[in-house]
């Protein structure tokens, strides 16, 4: 067994994301070793700085930082050459050359170009939440959702997840499956926030034929039964009044017209 490779500690103001992205990519040109990665983020304090640097001492490993506030870079620099570590600044140098250059002095506050490209970040955190989330997954995070869609197979769940994602909502998306119980985990939840899909039952044996056709399986006959589907979706609708849990119908409906009702309904409940 081979020995374990000295870890690179990543020092940030901030998340530290800018940091990870560069250890990353460069770490992705070695990839028979496998060297631990340490975030160490917002770090404003002087004794943030000495415990990096005992942990760094004490396993041989590197250290990467962005910090923007030339005092603590300073500190961490001075402190690294005592103890022989290897501190690569990713900030520093270029923050003094435009200081020059636009004869600015730099605002050194950690995290400002996360602040200023929230809207961004919170979309790519929607989304990444919205697929971990997808048909039923993790039902231990479901509460973190700020939407939670919930209706029987090929009603438009995954689709009407990723969409709202994209506008910036963490949605969960939960499945009605026949002659199963619905998670518990779903009862738990605010029923505020839980959307129930509905679909005319002729048009959604449409779609599942229509998905069977593509992926050339036949599948159970009461999935394209239309008296078993409807059954299906009125044993949904049941569910749905008895959890408390809202309802749209989706029949034929442009996803867009789907996003809307849904955050219409969030909104008018909870402002946001």
């Amino acid at each position: 067994m081979s020995e374990p490779f000295p870890p690179i500690y990543v020092v940030s103001g901030g998340t530290g994301a800018s940091a990870e992205q560069v250890v990353y990519t460069v770490l992705a040109q070695f990839q028979e070793s496998h060297v631990p990665v340490i975030t160490i983020a917002h770090v404003h304090r002087e004794a943030q700085i000495e415990d990096v640097i005992a942990q760094a001492a004490s396993s041989g490993g590197t250290i990467v930082h962005t910090l923007v506030d030339a005092k603590l870079r300073r500190m961490l620099a001075e402190r690294a050459t005592a103890e022989e570590i290897v501190a690569i600044d990713l900030m520093g140098p270029l923050l003094d050359h435009l200081a020059v250059v636009l004869d600015e002095a730099p605002l050194e506050h950690p995290g400002l170009y996360r602040r200023l490209h929230q809207p961004y970040f919170d979309r790519v955190a929607a989304i990444d939440y919205a697929i971990a989330h997808d048909d039923g997954k993790r039902p231990e995070e479901w509460p973190e959702a700020k939407i939670v869609l919930v209706g029987v197979s090929r009603v438009g769940k995954t689709p009407l997840s990723m969409y709202l994602s994209v506008l910036g909502w963490k949605v969960a998306n939960v499945p009605l499956i026949a002659g199963m119980d619905p998670p518990e985990g779903l009862f738990d939840l605010d029923p505020r926030r839980v959307i129930g899909l509905r679909m005319d039952p002729l048009r959604l044996v449409s779609h599942r034929r229509e998905r069977q056709r593509r992926l050339a399986a036949p599948g159970l006959e009461a999935y394209t039964d239309l008296g078993a589907v409807t059954e299906e979706m009125e044993a949904a609708r049941r569910l749905f009044r008895r959890a408390g849990f809202s309802s749209i119908d989706v029949t034929d409906k442009p996803i867009e017209s789907s996003a809307h009702d849904v955050i219409e309904l969030i909104t008018r409940r909870f402002g946001e």
